[in-house]
């Protein structure tokens, strides 16, 4: 690495290792949600945002841009939030810029919140890769030297955050102007380094304009970056509800919920507040209510469960858990509704028409389950797995991990830490991945991982149904591997395909002994390419491919250690600029605007077979379109 670029580079690092001067709330996660005693307002919409160049990334900061309105320190340019910026402008320098950039915007609260003595919290869904944030009332003049930590209101800043696809809030009530205009800003900086999670590298490149800092990874997907989910502005009363945890089980005919609710705002010169939890079935009637611990037991006789898609005819039933602290010396209470379905298991940038259109095709193609590769996906996709009865598997940021050193590992463990913490009540995450692809080859990469095997399991008491899908097979419950027999392994060969795969199986299971499941196999296609006999990149061959690993899957399964197979991929997606991918990752069913590919009506055949062989479940009409009268009175009679 050049002086220039380790300069840069220790620049970025600078502004990331303040964290602790203007830490985020540490406590409970829980979704913004209106209630009796919650207002919830969105940060969402239009804001200002420019580039720090690339030449001199700390300029915002040695400039103080954070103490006025952003369009007074240069050009700007509306960003629409929630969005990755790098795909809304025609400017390349945009989508391609390396760095900082930065965000602000306005807003109102209103006088009553200070009133009413109301914490105010703001919450972003996900900001990538690091963030900084200020919030600064009109009527206040900051200053601030060069430091470890550079935005400042009254010498002390909002909050910063350094891993993305993670929520991150603090309370700041104290920082507001009640009643009037306030400034909120943001620095993102979208560096990743050989300490980030996902890693990447920093180098120079010599251009016709002079030396430019480039990013390069060696995952395959874009480094998209900025203010990519939802912002929100939320009040609590001051002794509040912090964090609920919920674990389910299945006794005979009886579903058990165990809960544990914690609170927060505590003045010990008050009496402890009161805390009521109350059980209630999706049509709001009352199973169980009036429960006065803050820790307990409801046992419901003959429940109704959640059973994934395919497997039930109502998949997805949720409860709701009702719980209500109230504080009688203050006068306050607080309400919140945590959905929660009964299961057990046994070892054997967002839109949302986007969402709900991706929902209805993981359904029309017959899956039930998905894997959130390479990173959490935001919380209104997982409200609909919940709800929709579609079992995830949820996998933290860590791609291609290599270079085990100890501040890697602890970012590791934060990015999983966070993520637990987020998503540890839903009943549709099934397993933790933590890591995928890493260079497990690699003599460190043992006592590296089995640092984060044993936090997710002491993180994850409060659920004993707990999975991990982990690359180090030794460590874990579940192994998941990735294979591209046919593509990046015997190109064009479609007849090595079936022996391969389960030789590759049989020996996993024959050296440790666990559950199995193929997380990734497929082939690029550019979709409306057509050859006969099949030849790689068409469709056909991307159709022959998949039947030859259904061929072997189908062997395997019954053996019964063989429990899950992963199409790569859903759908296309954008990679880095490189002469092996065609305008991105081409090897989705479905193309980059959801429009199906040859192999996505072959997939959905054969899932469609599979629940109804495995769970008696009925393929719908248009499963089997008319082809004769002989073929079509065949299926008719099968299926009676």
């Amino acid at each position: 690495m050049s002086t220039t670029t380790t300069i840069y580079a220790y620049a970025l690092l600078l502004l990331r290792s303040g964290v602790t001067l203007a830490r985020i709330s540490s406590g409970g996660i829980l979704y913004p949600q209106e209630s009796e005693s919650r207002d919830v307002r969105t940060l969402d919409g239009v804001w200002n945002f420019r580039l720090s160049p690339e030449s001199d990334p700390l300029v915002g900061f040695r400039e103080h841009w954070y103490n006025k309105e952003l369009r007074q320190t240069g050009e700007t340019i509306p960003m629409p939030v929630p969005a990755s910026y790098n795909d809304i402008t025609q400017d390349k320098a945009i989508r391609d810029h390396v760095g900082l950039v930065w965000y602000d915007r306005s807003f109102f609260v209103p006088d009553t919140w200070r009133q009413q003595g109301l914490r105010v919290w703001m919450r972003f869904d996900s900001v990538s890769y690091a963030a900084q944030v200020v919030s600064w009332r009109t009527d206040i003049h900051c200053r601030s030297t060069i430091g470890h930590r550079i935005s400042w209101v009254n010498g002390q800043l909002v909050m910063s955050h350094e891993i993305g696809h993670l929520p991150f809030q603090r309370d700041i009530a104290s920082v507001l102007k009640y009643g009037s205009k306030n400034l909120v800003t943001v620095a993102v900086d979208n560096t990743l380094l050989e300490t980030s999670i996902p890693q990447g590298q920093l180098s120079e490149t010599y251009t016709d304009n002079g030396t430019q800092i480039t990013q390069s990874y060696t995952f395959d997907f874009f480094n998209y970056a900025g203010i990519h989910r939802h912002v929100h502005l939320y009040t609590t009363p001051q002794v509040y509800i912090d964090d609920i945890s919920v674990r389910t089980s299945i006794t005979g005919n009886t579903g058990v919920i165990e809960y544990n609710v914690s609170y927060n705002g505590y003045d010990q010169s008050y009496s402890s507040p009161l805390c009521f939890v109350d059980l209630l079935d999706k049509e709001g009637k009352f199973v169980a209510r009036d429960i006065t611990t803050l820790a307990g037991r409801i046992e419901i006789s003959s429940p109704r469960l959640w059973w994934p898609y395919l497997m039930d005819s109502e998949p997805g039933y949720l409860y709701t858990l009702q719980v209500r602290l109230a504080s009688p010396q203050l006068g306050t209470k607080d309400v919140y509704r945590l959905p929660v379905g009964i299961r057990t298991i046994r070892g054997k940038g967002l839109d949302y028409s986007l969402v709900a259109k991706d929902y209805n095709l993981i359904k029309w193609i017959g899956a039930n389950s998905f894997r959130t590769s390479h990173y959490p996906y935001a919380e209104e996709i997982m409200d609909f797995a919940d709800r929709q009865g579609i079992v995830v598997i949820n996998e933290c940021p860590s791609v291609d991990t290599v270079g085990f050193s100890s501040i890697l590992l602890q970012k590791h463990k934060d990015s999983l830490s966070e993520l637990i913490r987020r998503d540890k009540n839903r009943p549709s995450v099934i397993m933790w991945s933590i890591a995928n692809e890493a260079r497990t080859h690699l003599p460190a990469a043992g006592p590296y991982f089995n640092i984060p095997v044993y936090l997710c399991t002491d993180l994850f008491e409060v659920k004993t149904n707990y999975l991990s899908l982990f690359p180090k097979a030794q460590y874990v419950d579940i192994i998941g591997f990735n294979r591209y027999n046919g593509w990046y392994s015997n190109p064009g060969r479609t007849n090595t395909i079936v022996n391969n795969l389960i030789d590759e199986v049989q020996n996993w299971h024959r050296n440790f002994n666990k559950p199995i499941v193929i997380m990734e196999y497929g082939a690029d296609t550019m979709p409306g390419l057509h050859l006969q006999p099949s030849y790689i990149w068409s469709e056909e061959y991307q159709v022959e491919l998949f039947s030859e690993h259904f061929r072997a899957f189908d062997i395997l399964r019954k053996k019964g250690y063989f429990v899950g197979e992963m199409i790569w991929n859903f759908a296309d997606f954008k990679t880095a600029e490189t002469y092996t991918r065609v305008g991105g990752n081409k090897k989705g069913v479905f193309t980059r605007d959801r429009q199906p590919k040859s192999s996505a009506h072959h997939v959905r055949r054969r899932y469609l077979a599979l629940a109804e062989e495995l769970d008696n479940f009925s393929p719908p009409q248009d499963a089997y379109p008319y082809i004769s009268y002989q073929s079509y009175r065949d299926k008719r009679k099968n299926e009676l």
